[in-house]
């Protein structure tokens, strides 16, 4: 892959041309000093790739995305800061801009060792895999797990089963999820459960990072969780989220061929299958198909279905799926889904 690096430091951009030049199947398309001069680099010379600094001069990190999404959606970009955990603000609002994924930058040690530089790979990798590079092709339709592979039951009687509503989104999601859990009452009974692609390191800080935008409180999923009316959950492992026939969330490797983990079919269907009254889901902004297929089960199933306008989206791709098959009741902005929900519960 043609990769384009954006870093203010001089040490840090030689760091990660460094870990580029590591990697025969990777050469850099260009070095630019801030957000400005990569969206001009871009302009003459868009790469497959793009390593984005956070905090810099004349155009930071999150602007920078936002103008490059837009103007050359066919970039995938990587955020590469300093510390993600000390920019967690910036890093989501970057993902809710159309970032794909979050990674420190490398450090060059002692004698010039790197420090960091296996991550970095694995996560280019994986954002080259999301965004089509190197001929991924569409990802194959879930199917359910193996007979027997249920999670066990929690001992005692399981909760009463609330009305549900169940989210999926994945590129430029935080913004998206932000927008629509915003508008939800702190008075909501109903469970709210959410399948965001992220990586795994970073679901307790988008769960903090969501909880500052809405009212409800927004917890990580622990297996054997059940949903809870009155608050939100998200799927916090790189494996899919499942529910059983008791209404207990677990999750699991299987399917273990789909590269989008957790997958939001798989969960969709699950409660297809299992939950016993329909109740809402929503696809939302995203890369692929992933939700669709879920979601017109969910709709054929009795239950009230949205999908996130064109306009409003960083990438139309989950959404647009969801559309073309039927899934979607209404096709709304976010906010207006968010609204919508609100008006039904």
């Amino acid at each position: 892959m043609r990769i384009g690096l954006v870093n203010d430091v001089a040490i840090a951009l030689e760091a990660l041309r460094r870990v580029v030049a590591s990697c025969p199947e990777h050469t850099v398309a260009w070095m630019a000093r801030d957000g400005a001069e990569a969206v001009r680099c871009c302009a003459a010379d868009p790469p497959d790739v793009i390593l984005m600094d956070l905090i810099m001069p004349v155009m930071d990190g999150v602007e920078a995305t936002r103008h490059l999404v837009h103007a050359h959606p066919e970039c995938a970009i990587l955020v590469v800061t300093a510390t993600v955990e000390g920019h967690l603000s910036r890093v989501f609002e970057a993902m809710g801009a159309g970032a794909l994924d979050a990674v420190n930058t490398p450090v060059l040690g002692a004698g010039g060792a790197l420090v960091g530089g296996a991550e970095l790979l694995r996560k280019i990798a994986i954002v080259g895999r999301l965004s089509g590079v190197g001929g991924r092709g569409a990802a194959p339709s879930p199917r359910p797990p193996p007979k027997g592979a249920a999670a066990a039951e929690p001992a005692g009687s399981p909760p009463a089963r609330p009305w549900l509503v169940a989210v999926a989104s994945s590129t430029g999601g935080p913004a998206a999820l932000a927008a629509l859990l915003g508008e939800i009452p702190a008075s909501c009974t109903a469970a709210i459960v959410v399948v965001q692609h992220v990586d795994v390191r970073f679901a307790p800080d988008l769960a903090l990072w969501l909880g500052g935008h809405c009212r409800l409180p927004v917890r990580t999923i622990v297996p054997g969780m059940h949903p809870e009316p009155g608050a939100v959950l998200l799927a916090a492992t790189n494996d899919h989220l499942w529910i059983d026939g008791a209404g207990a969330l677990s999750y699991r490797e299987t399917p273990r061929e789909l590269f989008y983990r957790p997958s939001a079919d798989v969960f969709f269907r699950a409660l297809a299958a299992g939950w016993p009254t329909p109740g809402a889901a929503v696809v939302l902004t995203g890369m692929g198909r992933d939700g669709a297929e879920g979601l017109l089960a969910l709709r054929q199933a009795g239950w009230w279905t949205a999908a996130q306008d064109a306009a409003s989206s960083v990438v139309h791709g989950m959404p647009g799926a969801a559309i073309e098959l039927g899934a979607a009741g209404l096709v709304l902005p976010p906010a207006e889904i968010g609204r919508e929900l609100a008006r039904l519960l």
